[in-house]
């Protein structure tokens, strides 16, 4: 049983690895650091005697990124939340998120970006490990820094994660093997298709490792390639080789 789930991993991984295109020759290559805590909770501490309040829940997230060799900051995200649980599974999602971006993410200099966003995960628990899916759906608005202004000009933009975590209980039985990839898909092209055109956006796929420190925390490190496709503007294609350290808070 253990080497069909190390088959299985090892599968798993490279799939998610390859799915990114091969860098071309005018693809610009970046190291970068990304740090990330999430907290998510309900508000069933309000009123224990009132079950029904564990299923409305909050979210709460803060990143960090830093580019050119991490070097410097690149951007930084805060994204709060509020859900509803559907079922001990599913629970839908909306919420709020503020991205300043910088060089090298940003041709010159820095931009604030502000985005509404609806979402709805999924997790179960099987055999082989813990899937989820994160269908996330946003509305992206520009300040008159960004390359184009957004003041009428929203960016649509549909986001689709999958993740498994694999126990390694032979290894230590708080420890997990971790691989996801988060597909970006842009549903519409804005006034300068350089800036944003639809189709094809960007993906993330991430292979590290997960050790869940008490009830409460879970801190996942690992190894994040991006690549974000540009395939009407001047500018090259960019592939960030991404070091990741996320701590997850779950009350």
């Amino acid at each position: 049983m253990l080497k069909k789930i190390n088959n299985y991993i090892l599968l798993a991984a490279l799939g998610l690895l390859l799915c990114n295109p091969v860098a071309a020759d005018q693809t610009v290559e970046d190291f970068q650091f990304w740090g990330n805590i999430t907290a998510l909770g309900n508000f069933g501490f309000l009123n224990p005697q009132n079950p029904d309040l564990k299923k409305f829940r909050w979210w709460m997230e803060g990143q960090g990124r830093f580019g050119d060799d991490a070097s410097r900051f690149s951007q930084s995200l805060v994204r709060p939340g509020l859900g509803y649980a559907i079922t001990d599974k599913v629970v839908v999602w909306a919420g709020y998120a503020w991205a300043p971006t910088c060089e090298p993410l940003n041709r010159v200099g820095c931009f604030d970006e502000h985005r509404i966003w609806q979402q709805v995960t999924w997790a179960d628990n099987f055999s082989f490990g813990r899937l989820s899916a994160r269908s996330r759906f946003e509305e992206r608005f520009f300040n008159h820094q960004a390359p184009i202004p957004g003041n009428d000009d929203v960016a649509y933009r549909f986001r689709q994660l999958v993740k498994l975590a694999v126990p390694m209980p032979a290894v230590d039985p708080n420890l997990s093997f971790i691989v996801q990839s988060d597909l970006f898909i842009a549903m519409n092209t804005v006034d300068n298709p350089g800036f944003i055109s639809r189709g094809y956006d960007q993906n993330r796929a991430f292979v590290g490792l997960g050790y869940k420190l008490n009830q409460f925390a879970t801190v996942e490190l690992g190894y994040m390639n991006q690549f974000i496709n540009r395939p009407h503007s001047a500018r090259p294609d960019q592939m960030m080789h991404n070091f990741v350290a996320n701590l997850f808070l779950n009350f």
